[in-house]
């Protein structure tokens, strides 16, 4: 992965981000950022669950960036490094409630391949989540799986970053930037 920038930043003195870079297509950056705001902020899914398939995205896709942002209301809802540590792998066999253990596989399913997900577990996700649970988890992990490949593909990788709580996209202290966090 690259972690030399292939575009410059729009914005004058501040060096290549994501938002700095899209910045270049000022409307698409303020469509994007709104929603991925909107996405934050609606409710059919806490926000510890959708930290959970956001990291395990990061951890699939190796975005370095993605893999070290947390955002601050999954931190309100009492999510930890502890538990994050448990989206790994062997996930299956971790302490993880039977719900984030399926919003994990599913979130496995697209960043993978779609066509191969187990019909049962969407059913089982559909019934436990409602159908605009299933839609908004189905758009977040897309909206993950392609921003963490814009990410890397346009070379936007730290070499090295500590893990880094921001405020989440759409709370009332992230909205006056609008400037997505990321992955």
């Amino acid at each position: 992965m690259s972690t030399v920038p292939r575009v410059p930043s729009a914005v004058p003195g501040q060096p290549p981000a994501f938002h700095t870079v899209l910045a270049h297509a000022p409307a698409i950056q303020q469509r994007f950022a709104a929603l991925y705001a909107d996405f934050w902020m609606d409710s059919a899914l806490s926000q510890r669950e959708k930290e959970i398939a956001r990291i395990r995205n990061a951890r699939v896709t190796a975005c370095g960036f993605c893999r070290q942002v947390r955002f601050s209301l999954a931190r309100e809802e009492g999510l930890d490094e502890a538990t994050l540590d448990l989206v790994t792998d062997g996930y299956l066999d971790a302490p993880l409630s039977p719900r984030e253990k399926r919003i994990l596989q599913y979130t496995d399913a697209i960043i993978g391949d779609p066509a191969r997900a187990d019909p049962a577990l969407g059913a089982a996700l559909r019934d436990e989540l409602g159908d605009a649970g299933l839609a908004e988890l189905t758009l977040g992990v897309g909206l993950f799986l392609g921003l963490a490949k814009v990410l890397i593909t346009l070379g936007l990788e730290p070499e090295e970053m500590p893990v880094t709580v921001l405020p989440t996209p759409g709370s009332a202290v992230s909205r006056p930037s609008a400037a997505p966090a990321g992955g």
